[in-house]
Parts: structure tokens; C-alpha cells; sequence
């Protein structure tokens, strides 16, 4: 073999690797090869927000940073509003929605959800040493809620006396002074105030409500909705995912029965 075609023949086989590479990331359906790019408001505790370093943190970054990771794509957030998030992904800003978005009929429409990531809903909050075991438990009692929100029509709807709030801050600070009996509020938001406050409050097990939230991919991109839902069960079977959120919020948020992926 001549010098000039054993060095082409070498130059080639070197590259074959990062070939393949990027044919891998094609086949994912990414918008820049090797790179998983990823909206996110980076304003809405514990899902994302900044750490005291200032990089993002959150129940959210932490998982899809792992996913990425796995996929051996680079990470990419992409700080966007809410009320713009989806104009923003059907117009290709970015590969996937994390933003602790709830997954619904009404979206499932308009994007593919991957497979439910994270279970929350309504939860009751009590003080650590409240005989309120259970949700009939309120009936008759005071229980804090925000004002016009979706928590105090289920605390009306279970006999009690509801007190509103503008804050749930002002609700939480007030149960734990003894000023109402209860609070209901979103389990995931909660759990998180109690672990960072270290207020004498913990949550009531039975839920009141149940939402699951999902990564949102736009529609057309099957190979790319399939990889993350693998990764995300394996993450999941492993323990790696509930090492991840547990440390933020003191518990496994996988929900038990996930909401799957409609088929296009």
C-alpha cells in the first residue's frame, strides 16, 4: 500500500467514530448535533431556580441533566417565560420543555409528552404533632388556602374552614404558629418550604389531588421521545433519580404508575 493511501485509509478510520456520533444524534432528532437543548423559567423553586453558586438547580435541571449526561449529549437550558414556552418550542428554540409542566389532554394535543417524570398534586400540611391523619380529618377545622385557587374549593369541599392567603408563605408561617390547623397546598412546593425552613409541619400522606408532569417534545420526533423515556427508567430502576430529588425535597417523586407516551 502506498504512504498517501495508508495515511487516507488511517485519517478515516479515525473519524469513524465521530461519525457514527453524529449519527447517533441525528437519528435523535436534536436540533444541534451533541447538544440537548432545554427551556426552563429557572425562577420556580424546587424545579429550577439558582443555587448559592448561581449555576440552575432543581428538581427538573438535576434529572434532564442526568439524561443528558447518559445520552452523552451536552446540556444546553434555556431560560424562557412560561406564558411563551410553547410558541417557543414549535418554532425550534429548543429540543424539550422541562419547566414543570403538567401533563393534560388539552397539551397532549399540541406536544408529545414523555413518560410522567415526577407525581405531585394537592397535599394536606399539618403540624407535626396535628391529630389530622387523613383528608376527611378537616371537617370543621381551619385550613389555610390561597385565595381563588383550585386548594380551597377541595378544603370547602371537605367541611372545613377555609382561611385565605395571598402568600403561601404567610399560610405556611401561620400553621406552624398554631393560627390554622391545616394548610392544602402542592405536596412537591411544600415538602421543599419544610426541608428548607425546618418548620415543625409535615405533610399528610393520602393526597388530595394528583397531576403528573411530563418533558415536553414537539410532535415528530419519536426517536428522540423514546430515548428519554429509556433513560428516564433506567435512571428510575437504578435509584439514581431518587438520589437526585430526594435531596431537595426529603422523598422519591417517581410517580407509581407513570402517564405514558401517546403514540402519534
Amino acid at each position: 500500500m502506498k504512504l498517501k493511501t495508508l495515511f487516507v485509509a488511517l485519517a478515516a478510520a479515525a473519524l469513524l467514530p465521530f461519525a457514527n456520533s453524529a449519527q447517533a444524534d441525528d437519528k435523535l432528532e436534536l436540533l444541534v448535533s451533541g447538544e440537548i437543548s432545554v427551556a426552563t423559567e429557572g425562577t420556580y423553586p424546587p424545579f429550577s431556580m439558582r443555587a448559592p453558586n448561581g449555576e440552575l438547580d432543581g428538581l427538573e435541571i438535576r434529572v434532564v441533566k442526568e439524561i443528558a449526561n447518559r445520552l452523552g449529549l451536552q446540556y444546553k437550558p434555556v431560560l424562557v417565560k412560561w406564558e411563551s414556552v410553547l410558541i417557543g418550542l414549535e418554532a425550534d428554540q429548543y429540543d424539550i420543555i422541562s419547566d414543570a409542566m403538567d401533563i393534560t389532554a388539552e397539551r397532549q394535543k399540541k406536544v408529545t409528552f414523555a413518560n410522567g417524570w415526577l407525581e405531585s398534586g394537592g397535599r394536606i400540611v399539618v403540624r407535626k404533632d396535628s391529630e389530622i391523619a387523613k383528608p376527611a380529618d378537616v371537617k370543621g377545622h381551619a385550613v389555610g388556602a390561597l385565595v381563588a385557587s383550585n386548594w380551597a374549593s377541595i378544603a370547602e369541599g371537605l367541611g372545613a374552614e377555609v382561611k385565605f392567603y395571598k402568600a403561601e408563605s404567610d399560610a405556611m408561617q401561620d400553621l406552624a404558629n398554631g393560627n390554622v390547623d391545616a394548610i392544602i397546598t402542592d405536596a412537591i412546593a411544600a415538602a421543599y418550604v419544610i426541608k428548607v425552613s425546618n418548620l415543625p409541619l409535615k405533610l399528610v400522606d393520602e393526597p388530595v389531588s394528583s397531576i403528573q408532569k411530563g418533558f415536553a417534545i414537539k410532535k415528530g420526533k419519536p426517536q428522540l421521545t423514546a430515548a428519554i423515556n429509556k433513560t428516564l427508567g433506567e435512571m428510575i430502576a437504578d435509584g439514581t433519580y431518587a438520589k437526585l430529588t430526594s435531596d431537595l425535597i426529603g422523598f422519591d417523586p417517581a410517580p407509581k404508575e407513570p402517564i405514558l407516551t401517546l403514540t402519534e
